[in-house]
């Protein structure tokens, strides 16, 4: 019984260690690559024209908020002239109207964030489709984000073609 236990540990081990060859014999060939997502990103042109859009909503915006800040501001000065029966009368006016500018500045806020992350994940999601297409291609089995990396060999950099796919199929 100890001769069969052995015999089946020395079977196992061996089988263990033809395991790790062939996985070490496997990552010799592996091809591996990088990608610089942070330039990836900031260089597609989809990311700058989003950012041109999303300026433009921000500065829109920005001169609406602008607009109802002012307008609080006369009736505000206003509000102090009265006599203190008329402020009274007017109080709950000036209020609501404090709280409907406040109101649409945090909702236009929002929504310009929303759209923000929308179209940051529709752009990742470039990035990743034109990394997977790339990567099968040409062979590789590893592609990795740069920032993982605690050490890169230049000449695995695959940004530029990467880029190079993304921008040549992009279409405003």
């Amino acid at each position: 019984m100890k001769k069969l236990v052995a015999v089946l540990l020395g079977v196992f081990f061996a089988l263990s260690l033809s395991g790790v060859a062939q996985a070490a014999g496997a990552s010799t060939t592996a091809k591996l690559g990088y990608v610089d997502l942070s330039r990836t990103f900031a260089d597609y042109k989809k990311t700058k024209d989003f950012d041109k859009v999303l300026s433009d909503k921000e500065n829109s915006y920005k001169t609406e908020i602008e607009k109802k800040i002012n307008d609080l501001k006369q009736a505000k000065d206003k509000f102090d002239l009265l006599s203190d029966k008329e402020k009274e009368a007017k109080k709950a006016d000036l209020e609501a109207k404090y709280k409907a500018a406040s109101d649409f500045e945090r909702a236009k806020l929002t929504d310009l964030r929303k759209e923000q992350d929308e179209k940051m994940k529709n752009i990742l999601k470039d990035i990743e489709d034109a990394v997977k297409k790339y990567s099968e291609k040409e062979g590789y089995t590893f592609v990795f984000n740069d920032k993982v990396l605690v050490y890169q060999d230049k000449t695995l950099d695959i940004t530029d073609k990467i880029l190079d796919i993304l921008n040549k199929g992009y279409k405003k």
